[in-house]
């Protein structure tokens, strides 16, 4: 078993490597755009999306491997669901780039994919036995089907974030620029906690506090400096760097201090690379990618957008919505217990079928449709995020 989570590990580590090198190569081909050299661009996209596919198929091994060795499907807790979804968004954007050809959503959609299995390294990767209400076939049936139809809609929210850097006006500050780069300055807080886990993680940086809950002693373990301590914790690792301030009651959930510091660190490696990057364009961030997409059809992003959620909805209703009442009803005897994560899932279904609704009946297409692709991708991940670590309930075994 523990050379099967060896191989597992090893070829986790693989796929991600391969995504940064293939997310490379699509660089490259937007560059060649700018030149009148086609040859250049075909062999770096050509390159680019053989290494996407390599780097798919490591993932599927470490899925099989893990899989093998747990006995059970690999989306059972946070670790294994938002590993799950980073390869579900891959996987996606393969389907769509072999129907369109369009070598631009690779250079968006793999750091996306790459920032969320960054971010599942955020919680324990060990290989738990499932609790009694986790052992059934429709649980994986429900996980699997939501993670891909998440992954689907995903390549919605990319295809809209292209559209609109590139057909807002960046030549004024207005609500729309504005809205625009908190967008980017989001998905930059998310590189800055690959960033800066990732550097203490190479240190082997490692803060241990004391604490006690119910007449119990409970160790817990930090592996970034801790900004914001455990309440009531005490430091007992010397020389490692003492709290600013406590984490807050509010923020719930397992290791829920762990989580809050994190979050610091993301915003604040964050913001220092924004500053950096508005310091290298001298403008926003916006402004300074839209000449790259200068070639770009815009018609053909918004199509492509929409069967994105043409695709992901009707998934979405199955995992989300049939198959997780089929499942509630199997584990707790009720189809619906109005719990955080269940709400959160039926606004989502609501939002995408007034995007369905409103791009058919109401002619929401292009800049309408591309704001809501993105704020549909922002619900689905307050849910992956705060309703997690943030809002108790039922589902906080994961």
């Amino acid at each position: 078993m523990s050379d099967l989570i060896s191989v597992s590990s090893t070829a986790l580590y693989t796929a991600f490597i391969v995504y940064l090198v293939a997310t490379l190569f699509f660089g490259a081909t937007i560059k060649d755009k700018r030149t009148s050299d086609t040859s250049k661009k075909g062999i770096a996209g050509t390159i680019a999306i053989s290494l996407t596919i390599i780097g798919f198929i490591a993932q599927l091994i470490y899925f099989v491997t893990r899989w093998i060795a747990g006995g059970h499907a690999p989306v059972t807790n946070m670790f294994e669901f938002v590993t799950f979804l980073g390869m579900s968004i891959v996987l996606a954007f393969i389907i769509i780039y072999f129907i369109y050809r369009l070598s631009i959503l690779g250079l968006f959609a793999l750091p996306i994919a790459l920032l969320i299995i960054a971010y599942a390294s955020m919680f324990p990767s060990d290989i738990s036995p499932l609790v009694p209400s986790l052992q059934s076939h429709w649980l994986f049936i429900h996980v699997m089907t939501v993670s891909l139809s998440q992954g689907v809609l995903a390549v919605s929210f990319v295809a809209g974030l292209i559209y609109l850097i590139k057909e807002i006006n960046q030549s004024k500050t207005t609500k729309k620029t504005t809205f625009l780069e908190i967008v980017l300055y989001l998905l930059i807080v998310a590189l800055g906690f690959v960033v800066s886990t990732t550097t203490f993680n190479l240190m082997q940086y490692n803060a241990e506090f004391e604490i006690q809950k119910d007449s119990n002693t409970v160790l817990m373990d930090y592996q970034l400096p801790a900004i914001a301590g455990p309440k009531g914790g005490e430091l007992i690792t010397a020389d490692k760097m003492t709290p600013i301030f406590n984490t807050p009651e509010w923020f719930q959930g397992k290791d829920a201090p762990k989580k809050f510091n994190s979050l610091i660190w993301s915003f604040l490696t964050g913001t220092i690379f924004y500053g950096l990057i508005r310091l290298l364009f001298r403008k926003r961030i916006g402004a300074g990618i839209q000449p790259l997409l200068k070639n770009i059809s815009p018609n053909l992003i918004d199509e492509i957008m929409y069967r994105s959620v043409a695709i992901g909805f009707p998934l979405f209703t199955l995992g989300g919505l049939i198959f997780a009442a089929i499942w509630a009803q199997i584990a707790w005897d009720r189809f619906w217990a109005w719990d955080p994560k269940e709400v959160w899932a039926l606004i989502t279904w609501f939002f995408y079928a007034a995007f369905l609704h409103l791009r058919l009946s109401r002619g929401w297409h292009g800049e309408k449709s591309a704001w809501l692709a993105v704020i549909g991708f922002a619900i689905i991940m307050f849910n992956i995020i705060v309703v997690n670590l943030v809002l108790a309930g039922i589902h906080s075994y994961a």
